[in-house]
């Protein structure tokens, strides 16, 4: 992947947060709907960042993360990763199930599940919100689950990703209910080219 990812204006890194912002909306709208509690987002950080970086930002590479990991196809081939710590997984488990908080000290195959749906919908609204901005038809694939070290999780990704993505744009996401919050870091990793299209579709290209 050529620099691309590294060169990008302010203006360019304010359309991204808009449409970050926009997508931590819509996740946290379609949360609250799940769990009928409110949840409320912040602001999200946005960043870029070689992928070997990537478990520094969840604890360091010896963290225990959940990990949901989709493809995206269609016009900008991008791969998705969304990592939260292992506490943050069991919290939101708990709240999905109607479960006492604390309860969840390991997952069965229904909490796998429930976060892999959860992924589901992050992905989907962080694309619905880049297709809105952008009008590019993106369609994320089944997620896969995996609760491991950060730095192995990473190598899995990195294995299957080869050379396609070298650099990730970090959406840092920050969930809250009225007692608690769940952090999670939300990775965008587009293909060679992708982020490219994707500039020259919301209009901010230099």
């Amino acid at each position: 992947m050529s620099d691309e990812i590294l060169k990008l204006s302010m203006l360019q890194l304010d359309a991204l947060r808009e449409i970050g912002n926009v997508g931590a909306g819509n996740s946290a709208t379609a949360l609250s709907q799940i769990i009928n509690r409110k949840i409320d987002m912040t602001v999200p950080k946005i960043a870029i960042m070689p992928l070997g970086e990537v478990p520094d930002v969840v604890g360091g590479p010896d963290a225990m993360v959940a990990g949901v990991y989709l493809r995206v196809f269609g016009p900008a081939p991008s791969s998705i990763l969304f990592l939260l710590p292992r506490d943050s997984a069991f919290y939101l488990v708990d709240m999905l199930m109607g479960r006492e908080q604390g309860h969840t000290t390991s997952l069965n195959s229904m909490d796998e599940s429930a976060l892999m749906e959860i992924g589901n919908i992050l992905a989907g609204a962080y694309l619905n919100a880049l297709s809105h901005f952008t009008s590019l038809t993106l369609l994320p694939s089944i997620p896969a689950l995996a609760m491991d070290m950060a730095g192995a999780i990473l190598s899995v990704i990195l294995i299957q990703l080869g050379q396609m993505g070298d650099h990730a744009l970090v959406i840092e996401t920050e969930f809250t209910t009225e007692s608690d919050g769940v952090k999670g870091h939300f990775f965008l990793i587009p293909d060679p080219g992708s982020l490219n299209t994707i500039l020259a579709a919301i209009g901010v290209k230099e």
